[in-house]
C-alpha cells in the first residue's frame, strides 16, 4: 500500500513539469501565431498604394523597355544604369502587361524574395521568434515599403545584398570555393542594380575577416576566390561607374543631409512612439514583474557583423554627402543599411527586453503602422511628381484646339544638355513615354537658364504674333520657368492657374482681347 502510494505520488510529479513543459509549448506556439500574423500584416501594407500612377523615376524605368527588349542596351547609356533591371522589367512587361500593377510585380517579388532571405539570414544570428520580429521590422520601415512596389531596382537590389548577408553566414564555417565565388558575384551583382550601392563592398570585406572561423590559408585563399569573382563580375559595371563619376555633378537634386537625416534611418515611422510606450507599460508593472533582461554575453564576430552591416554603407553614404558636392542620400540610397539596422535592432531586443515585451512591441508597431496606412491619404500615394493627373489636365485643356504644351523637365540632368528634337520619347521627359500628349510639346529644362531663355523666347516670337494660345507645366520645386513666362507675357496674354496636381503646376495662356 506504501509501495502504491509512493508510486501514485511519484506518477503525479511527473505529470506536473509535463503540463507546466505542455502550457509553455502553447505559449511558444501563440507568440509564433502572433508574430506570423504580424509578418503578414506588414507584408500587406506594402499593396496600399499599389495601383497608384507612376510617378517621375518610374516612368524612366518603363522609357527604358517601351521600345522592347532589343533597344534596352542602347538606351541605358543615356541614363547611366546598368540594364539587369530593366531586361527584367522587359520580360515581365512582355507577360503580364504594362499597367501601373504590372510592371510593380517584379519589384513585389523581389522585395518578397528578400524578406524571406533575410529571415534565413536572421535565424542564423537569432531565435525563431525574434527572427520574425526582425523581418517585421524590416518590413515595416518606409524605405522597404516603397521600394516593394517602386518600378525600379531596389527591391531586386535589397534582394541581393540580403542573399550576400546569408552567404556570409554561412561562409563562416565553410571552405568551399563556389561559395565564396558566389559571395563576389552576388556582391557584384547588387551594384549592377544600383551603382551607389558600391559602399556595401567595404562592410561585406570587414565582415568576412570579422566572422571567417578558419586557418589563416583557408581564409586567404577563400578570399582571393571571392574577390576575383567579383572583379569578373563587376568588368561591364566600369563603363558605367565612369560615366557617372564623370558627370557627378549634374546630378545632384538634393541638399546636405543633417544628423536628424541619419538618425530616422534607424527607425521605422511608428518605431520610437511604440518604444515610449511599451518602456511606460513596463515602468508601470515593474513591481509586479522585471522585464529587463539581465544583459549575456555576446558573441564578438556577431557584433562586428551587425554594425557593420549598419554603420559602415550609412556613414560612408552620409559622410560623401555631407561633406562633398555630391548628394546622394536619399532615402532610396539608404536602403542599402537597412537589413544591417535590422539586425542591429536584434541585438539590442536579445540583450535587453524580455520576450513578453518584444511581442507587445511588435503588436502595437503593426499597428500603428497599420492604422497610418489605411487612413492617411497620403499613404495611397506613391512618390512624388506624379505628371498623370497634370498630363491628363493638360490633354483636355490643350486638345480642344491644339494648343502647344511647353513643359520644364522634372529631372536635373535637362539643366546641362541640349533638349530633345522629340520629347515624347526622350528620357528627360519620360512621363510622356506613358501618360501621353496629343498636342505639340516644347520641352524646357528643369530650371531657368539659357537654353530655357533662348527656346522659350524663340517659341513667344511666334506665338505672340499669331495669337496662340498654349499650356506651361513646371514641377513646383521650379517654378522659375513659368515665372519667367509669365512676366514675358503680362501685356499679351492672361494667364490661369488650371492646377497643381501632384506636385506639378499647369498654367494656361489665353491670347488678350
Amino acid at each position: 500500500m506504501a509501495t502504491q502510494s509512493l508510486g501514485f505520488a511519484e506518477s503525479e510529479r511527473d505529470l506536473r513539469p509535463k503540463s507546466v513543459s505542455g502550457e509553455r509549448s502553447f505559449l511558444r506556439r501563440g507568440a509564433t501565431a502572433i508574430y506570423v500574423s504580424c509578418l503578414l500584416i506588414a507584408i500587406s501594407l506594402w499593396f496600399v498604394a499599389i495601383r497608384a500612377p507612376l510617378w517621375l523615376d518610374e516612368t524612366g524605368s518603363y522609357w527604358q523597355i517601351s521600345h522592347g527588349l532589343s533597344d534596352i542596351w542602347s538606351r541605358h547609356a543615356a541614363t547611366l544604369d546598368f540594364p539587369s533591371y530593366s531586361y527584367i522589367l522587359g520580360l515581365s512587361a512582355k507577360i503580364l502587361g504594362t499597367s501601373e500593377i504590372a510592371l510593380r510585380v517584379p519589384s513585389v517579388l523581389a522585395m518578397l524574395g528578400a524578406a524571406y532571405v533575410f529571415y534565413l539570414a536572421a535565424r542564423k544570428l537569432f531565435k525563431r521568434d525574434l527572427s520574425i520580429f526582425l523581418t517585421t521590422i524590416f518590413c515595416l520601415h518606409a524605405t522597404v515599403s516603397f521600394a516593394a512596389i517602386d518600378v525600379r531596382p531596389y527591391a531586386c537590389a535589397e534582394l541581393a545584398i540580403n542573399a550576400v548577408i546569408l552567404v556570409l553566414l554561412t561562409l563562416r564555417k565553410n571552405d568551399s570555393n563556389w561559395l565564396a565565388a558566389l559571395l563576389g558575384v552576388l556582391t557584384a551583382l547588387i551594384i549592377s542594380f544600383q551603382f551607389l550601392f558600391a559602399v556595401f563592398v567595404p562592410a561585406v570585406v570587414i565582415c568576412f575577416f570579422a566572422i571567417k572561423d578558419a586557418d589563416r590559408r583557408t581564409v586567404w585563399r577563400q578570399f582571393g576566390v571571392a574577390c576575383g569573382a567579383f572583379l569578373l563580375a563587376s568588368l561591364p559595371l566600369l563603363p558605367g561607374i565612369l560615366r557617372l563619376f564623370e558627370t557627378r555633378g549634374s546630378h545632384v537634386y538634393e541638399a546636405p543631409p543633417g544628423l536628424i537625416d541619419l538618425l530616422v534611418t534607424f527607425t521605422s515611422m511608428w518605431m520610437l512612439p511604440v518604444a515610449a510606450a511599451v518602456a511606460l507599460f513596463a515602468l508601470l508593472t515593474s513591481h509586479r514583474q522585471s522585464w529587463i533582461v539581465r544583459p549575456r554575453r555576446s558573441e564578438t564576430w556577431r557584433n562586428v557583423l551587425c554594425l557593420s552591416l549598419a554603420l559602415v554603407p550609412l556613414f560612408i553614404l552620409f559622410s560623401v554627402s555631407r561633406w562633398t558636392t555630391i548628394h546622394m542620400f536619399a532615402p532610396r540610397h539608404r536602403l542599402v543599411a537597412i537589413p544591417g539596422i535590422a539586425l542591429l535592432w536584434g541585438l539590442v531586443f536579445e540583450r535587453w527586453v524580455a520576450k513578453p515585451l518584444q511581442l507587445l512591441f511588435c503588436v502595437l508597431l503593426v499597428v500603428a503602422t497599420a492604422s497610418y496606412c489605411l487612413v492617411s491619404p497620403s499613404a495611397k500615394k506613391h512618390g512624388i511628381f506624379i505628371w498623370k493627373s497634370a498630363l491628363v489636365a493638360a490633354e483636355r485643356n490643350a486638345s480642344v484646339d491644339d494648343a502647344p504644351v511647353l513643359i520644364c523637365s522634372g529631372f536635373v540632368e535637362s539643366n546641362y544638355g541640349p533638349m530633345p528634337s522629340n520629347p515624347k520619347d526622350s528620357w528627360l521627359f519620360t512621363p510622356l513615354s506613358y501618360y501621353k500628349l496629343t498636342v505639340p510639346v516644347v520641352p524646357l529644362p528643369y530650371h531657368l537658364n539659357d537654353e530655357t531663355i533662348r527656346d522659350g523666347s524663340r517659341f513667344l516670337a511666334q506665338a505672340i504674333p499669331e495669337h496662340q494660345r498654349f499650356l506651361g507645366m513646371a514641377p513646383k520645386t521650379a517654378p522659375e520657368t513659368l515665372d519667367w513666362l509669365r512676366q514675358k507675357t503680362t501685356s499679351t496674354y492672361t494667364v490661369r492657374q488650371v492646377g497643381i496636381f501632384d506636385q506639378v503646376i499647369v498654367l494656361e495662356f489665353r491670347p488678350r482681347e
